[in-house]
């Protein structure tokens, strides 16, 4: 196996992929302008799309996108605002906190279990402390309810309580606590 990262541009001739979600599958091989996905969030700026190519079988192992955002107060839970704030001196504390966004990862299912999802994050945690691009605090995420105790367990804290319907629930990693490691 010959493992490369390769940056998403529109017309790059994607390897076979499939995590068996039709939401994320679509996502990366979708093509349609009506139809949000990696191709149309390149063209308009609003995602970096990243692939995990296995060059020797010639097929995609994952992929994960990227965008800038924020943690809002008006949308956090008061309990995880306070926590969040007291980490940031005085002078630096507003109204909301840079971020980065995991705006979708998946694995795709002949690679499942093998850890690439940890290892996915793991990197985001090191770009964006030690090769930052971007000033940003927190990585956060909108994970799907049945993807929390993989992000619990990489060290995400829930950032808003989600209600009964909701199918995401916000997490989010202190970047802070990675550089002090």
């Amino acid at each position: 196996m010959r493992p490369q990262l390769i940056k998403f541009t529109p017309g790059y001739d994607i390897k076979p992929f499939d995590c068996e979600d039709a939401d994320l599958n679509g996502f990366l091989l979708e093509t349609d302008s009506s139809i949000p996905n990696a191709h149309h969030h390149a063209l308009e700026l609003l995602a970096v799309t990243y692939l995990i190519e296995d060059m020797d079988a010639e097929e995609t192992i994952a992929y994960f996108s990227v965008l800038n955002d924020k943690i809002e107060r008006e949308i956090t839970d008061s309990t995880a605002w306070n926590r969040l704030s007291r980490k940031l001196p005085n002078i630096k504390r507003r109204s909301s906190h840079p971020s980065v966004k995991v705006g979708r990862l998946a694995v795709s299912k002949k690679y499942q279990g093998q850890q690439w999802g940890r290892q996915i994050l793991a990197f985001l945690k090191e770009w964006f402390t030690n090769d930052n691009k971007t000033g940003c605090r927190y990585i956060i995420v909108d994970a799907l309810k049945t993807a929390q105790g993989f992000y619990e367990s990489c060290d995400f804290k829930v950032l808003v309580t989600p209600e009964e319907n909701d199918e995401t629930v916000l997490m989010y990693y202190d970047l802070k606590q990675y550089v002090t490691r």
